[in-house]
C-alpha cells in the first residue's frame, strides 16, 4: 500500500464544473436521444479521465494521468507532512482568517495519518482570495479501499 498527493488550484468557477469532476456514466445515453445530451456524453467520457479538475470522488484521481501525481509515499507520516507543508505554504491566501490559524496544522497531520494507516482517502479544500479554489488529495493506492479495481496510475504502461 502507498499514497499518492494530488494538489489542484485554480478559478472557483472551474472547480465548480461538476460535470467534468466525474466519470461518465458507463452507458451512452440511448441512440434517440436528445443531440445535446449525446454531445455532452461525448464530451465528459473524452474530458473527465484527462482533466485535471479534482473528481467528486476522491478515488478518482486514480483514473486521472500519473502527470497528475504530486508525490508519492509508503508511510502515511510522509504523505501527511507533505499535506501540511501545502496547507502551510498557502495558508497566507486562504480567504477566511481563521483557515490561516498555524495551530490548525499541529492537529492536522495526526488525524491524516490514522486516516491514511487504514487505508482511507482525505481531501481538503480551501478558498483562497480572489475567488480561487486550492484543493489537496491523498489517495490510498494499492488497493484503494472505496475502489478496489482502479490500478495504481503510476503502473499503467
Amino acid at each position: 500500500m502507498h499514497h499518492h498527493g494530488y494538489l489542484w488550484t485554480g478559478p472557483k468557477h472551474r472547480f465548480d464544473n461538476e460535470a467534468l469532476r466525474r466519470p461518465a456514466h458507463p452507458l451512452p445515453p440511448p441512440g434517440d436521444s436528445k443531440p445535446e445530451l449525446i454531445q455532452r456524453y461525448r464530451e465528459v467520457t473524452a474530458e473527465f479521465p484527462v482533466a485535471d479538475l479534482p473528481p467528486l470522488e476522491i478515488a478518482h484521481w486514480l483514473i486521472k494521468p500519473a502527470a497528475l501525481v504530486r508525490g508519492t509515499w509508503a508511510e502515511p507520516r510522509d504523505a501527511a507532512e507533505w499535506l501540511a507543508e501545502c496547507v502551510a505554504s498557502y495558508a497566507g491566501r486562504f480567504a477566511a482568517p481563521a483557515e490561516r490559524d498555524q495551530g490548525r496544522l499541529a492537529v492536522l497531520v495526526p488525524g491524516v495519518v490514522a486516516r491514511l494507516a487504514w487505508g482511507g482517502d482525505l481531501a481538503r479544500g480551501f478558498y483562497l482570495e480572489r475567488p480561487s479554489y486550492l484543493h489537496l488529495s491523498l489517495v490510498t493506492c494499492s488497493p484503494n479501499r472505496a475502489a478496489p479495481r482502479l490500478d495504481c496510475p503510476l503502473r499503467r504502461p
